[in-house]
């Protein structure tokens, strides 16, 4: 039973696979190529809701660039994205895989687009950067904080461009919103408020009071598990529904602050408030509280949550899911005002700044003004070519997540935990320091 009100994510597929696809040419030099007109070749890894739903028809979507191979370790999801990509071209030629390596082996795929669960993340990914694949992403970015940070490292060292799925930095109102507060609309912010879901929401309607059974026939369980440790299998924690047990995901606060603490982080970055960049923003400090189901339980993610944390300059900054005073979305509050947005609502203490920014977003006249985005999906490609910076790269797609991790850690442990966000490491708590990472079931590792 879900007990929040926040469903947004049927809106969030309309949202992700509006725009339109304007047919580009990739310059010969980026890929050796003497044609001008070479497309961009594409790998699907993860055919499951996020894969099928939206990734892989919105890169079919797309002129000058061509899905030329599908992978997922089920083959039901297999063959549907196979027939997806030959119905969209006309003939028969993309090649299924079950496993990613051997997709990401390929020297003819010049990008690879990951949607599998959380705790494969990491691998996949770090594996298509060492190849020198460009990479989509879903969130969150990773399974542990320490995952994340080696992950930053492979694909800086590697020059690779990278695109989170925290498509909402694509969205006009919430670049809007984060306009707002960079150009100090609303003053020195003193605190933000991140509202997310609580509760579980059952995306495979399986429900989550179902025993142990066999594996489906067509599944790869023990690849599907692959870095973690092989569990009994049970339907309820399988496709869709793997986020609601610890083994694999992270609940409604791991699996959504990549999003709004994203926009949050978005317009409190080089504000006023001295709090630094967005891709080395973070917490000095923090301590949480979350209600958890028995750990044996199928869904076992914390349903209600609460991570309060303080940002340099002394700014209050909440993250929190099922509590009435937060309300859901990104909310900045200043010395001169306060400024709220979510996927339905764009409100501020004065409402004339609503249409001023616009305006002035239209004329590109801001002091401050942000990478505009229309298209998730276009701005990846376009950056594919040019080389040039995502408007979701993986620095900040770590920095959003690293306080849902850190506020894990604080629940569970009971303690305040103290964070250094240069480097990256929580002073003074060995048992607090080792939950930052996972041992991964042999014989995988982190590649590189």
């Amino acid at each position: 039973m879900n007990s929040s009100p926040l469903h947004p994510r049927r809106d969030a597929l309309k949202l992700i696979l509006a725009g339109a696809s304007a047919p580009l040419v990739l310059p010969s030099r980026i890929l050796g190529q003497d044609a001008p007109s070479k497309k961009i070749t594409i790998g699907c890894i993860g055919l499951g809701m996020q894969g099928i739903l939206a990734n892989l028809p919105s890169f079919l979507g797309q002129d000058d660039c061509r899905v030329i191979a599908v992978c997922d370790v089920d083959q039901r999801a297999l063959d549907k994205g196979v027939a997806m990509v030959n119905e969209r071209y006309g003939n028969q030629d993309c090649k299924a895989f079950r496993d990613f390596r051997e997709l990401i082996a390929r020297d003819d795929i010049d990008a690879v687009a990951i949607s599998t669960p959380d705790h494969w993340h990491s691998i996949i990914a770090m594996t298509a950067a060492l190849a020198g694949k460009d990479i989509f992403c879903e969130k969150p970015l990773s399974r542990t904080l320490n995952e994340g940070i080696a992950m930053v490292r492979t694909v800086q060292a590697k020059e690779r461009v990278w695109q989170t799925g925290s498509w909402q930095r694509s969205n006009a109102r919430f670049r809007w919103a984060a306009q707002l507060v960079q150009n100090g609309y609303a003053g020195k912010i003193r605190r933000v408020e991140v509202g997310l879901p609580s509760g579980h929401f059952d995306f495979g309607r399986t429900g989550n009071d179902k025993l142990d059974g066999p594996v489906p026939e067509g599944v790869d369980y023990d690849l599907w598990c692959g870095p973690r440790p092989v569990i009994p299998f049970n339907i309820c924690r399988f496709h869709r529904n793997w986020r609601w047990n610890y083994h694999f995901g992270g609940g409604q606060l791991i699996d959504w602050i990549g999003h709004h603490c994203d926009i949050a982080h978005w317009g409190l970055a080089n504000s006023e408030s001295g709090v630094g960049p967005d891709d080395r923003i973070g917490p000095l400090e923090l301590t949480a509280t979350a209600d958890f189901p028995p750990k044996e339980a199928v869904w076992n993610t914390a349903t209600k949550y609460r991570v309060e944390c303080v940002y340099p300059g002394g700014v209050e900054f909440v993250i929190a899911g099922g509590h009435a005073d937060i309300q859901p979305g990104a909310k900045w509050i200043g010395a001169d005002g306060w400024v709220h947005v979510d996927r339905d609502v764009f409100k501020a203490s004065e409402t004339e700044w609503l249409r001023d920014i616009q305006e002035r977003d239209k004329k590109g006249d801001l002091k401050v003004p942000l990478n505009k985005s229309e298209n998730h999906f276009r701005n990846f490609l376009d950056c594919v070519k040019s080389r040039q910076r995502t408007i979701t790269p993986i620095e900040t797609a770590h920095r959003s997540q690293t306080p849902g991790h850190l506020g894990y850690i604080a629940s569970v442990t009971g303690r305040k935990i103290v964070w250094n966000p240069e480097t990256q490491q929580i002073a003074d708590d060995a048992e607090a320091s080792a939950m930052m990472g996972e041992e991964m079931r042999a014989p995988w590792k982190l590649p590189g």
